[in-house]
């Protein structure tokens, strides 16, 4: 794309220009490599048919959270632990005209960055980006896009992400490269307008590692647990029937053939009429039919071991995700101090991650106020208190207010420190 400099008649000369020759080329610099949505979007307008570049792992991901509840639970706590409010911040404390634009022009960015459709109609801020950000990533193990600009150049448009599945690491020239995988073609992603986030990446797996990634087989063996158990309590809840039939005494004079069809007859009568049985239905027969049950002397016998063994499917999946079974609504009985242990080692893992989204936040910032030509540098912070320590943190709060009231009481602190020291936890 062919760099074009800002004139004061330009849409973008509402914004602050490049003062002097060497700011204008950094913008310059900045702009070149990035595209205008409507060309990204011909670019994306591909589908990857290629099972060796790892896309059925991807759909394998995504059927399972889809279709099995205690999965899609796991991908939808972690997505919405991590997607945590959050905002930007401009670096630094100093006040003045240009922090104040630029916080303004970061504020109508966060409003605008993330489109759910193809119109711009459709336009979501970051409040909708997050929650599917974090979604794609614990999912699929990886999430990227494109970061377009305005045609002519005056800042960020919007982000456009990609389909994971249609990513593909090639590692033919000694050094891991990434590509977007269509049906015609293949593109380099080693440019300046992508961006992508590795879950658990490294050299050995550049394309992420997606939390489901250790429990395809559980799940399959919970599915067939659930499935054994429904066809097993299909009958009035009882596993088996055994239905033991004493052919009747030969009659005199009667031949053997005929003997046979009619205990046959007799039998194939039980048979239809068990079977034709419904759930509130009560067998008749004559007192040569017997009736047993099959399996644990009580149901609830059976109901115990069924919930034992499912039990240890979902605590199973559970691990593989990283999760405790009580953050999915699975009650076993854990105390309160162990549950805000538990509680607390998940949240510093949202953290973690939430640092790696938040540089990529914070990288779509620093674009949007470089092509608006300001020298401010920004941040994104995640909130985290209203779900994290809340009750710890008030109690902290509150014990500080004590110490204030008891200290001014006690005659150490006269009423206007005491004053000055309760502005500070306000």
């Amino acid at each position: 794309m062919r760099s074009k400099q800002l004139t004061p008649e330009s849409p973008a000369a509402t914004a602050q220009q490049p003062t002097n020759r060497i700011d204008m080329i950094r913008v310059d610099e900045k702009r070149s490599g990035f595209r205008s949505a409507g060309k990204i979007g011909s670019m994306l307008r591909v589908a990857n048919t290629d099972v060796l570049s790892g896309r059925y792992r991807v759909q394998l991901y995504r059927f399972l959270s889809d279709n099995i509840p205690v999965v899609s639970s796991c991908i939808w706590t972690w997505g919405r632990l991590a997607a945590a409010p959050g905002e930007y911040r401009i670096v630094g404390d100093e006040k003045g005209v240009s922090t104040e634009r630029a916080d303004a022009r970061l504020k109508r960015l966060a409003d605008r960055v993330y489109a759910t459709g193809a119109g711009d109609g459709n336009r979501q801020g970051v409040a909708a980006f997050l929650p599917d950000l974090f979604t794609i990533l614990f999912r699929d193990g990886i999430f990227g896009g494109f970061l377009t600009v305005h045609r002519d150049g005056s800042g960020v448009d919007r982000f456009v992400p990609v389909d994971s599945a249609d990513l593909l690491c090639d590692n033919s020239s000694g050094k891991p490269r990434l590509f977007l995988e269509s049906d015609s073609a293949r593109i380099d992603l080693s440019r300046t307008d992508f961006y992508s986030i590795p879950l658990s990446g490294g050299p050995s797996q550049p394309l992420g590692r997606s939390v489901l990634q250790a429990v395809p087989f559980v799940s399959y063996i919970e599915q067939q647990l659930v499935d054994d158990m429904r066809r097993a309590n299909h009958n009035a809840g009882f596993h088996r029937l055994h239905v033991k039939v004493t052919p009747p005494e030969r009659m005199s004079g009667e031949s053997d053939q005929a003997y046979v069809d009619r205990i046959n007859g007799y039998f194939d009568s039980t048979v239809s009429m068990i079977k034709s049985c419904e759930v509130d239905d009560n067998p008749v027969t004559w007192n040569n039919v017997e009736i047993e049950h099959v399996g644990p002397k009580t149901s609830r016998g059976g109901s115990n071991a069924w919930f034992l063994n499912h039990r240890a499917m979902i605590e199973d999946i559970c691990a593989g995700t990283n999760l405790a079974p009580f953050l999915l609504g699975y009650s076993y009985g854990a105390t309160n101090t162990w549950s805000s242990f538990k509680f607390d080692v998940v949240m510093r893992q949202v953290k973690s991650i939430q640092a790696e989204v938040a540089r990529f936040m914070e990288w779509i910032g620093n674009v949007e106020l470089a092509l608006a030509g300001s020298d401010c540098k920004c941040r994104f912070v995640f909130d985290n208190t209203f779900a994290y320590e809340a009750t710890e943190k008030m109690t902290i709060e509150n014990s500080r207010v004590d110490n204030i009231l008891k200290l001014y009481q006690a005659g150490l602190i006269d009423e206007e420190a005491a004053r000055q020291k309760a502005q500070g936890l306000i």
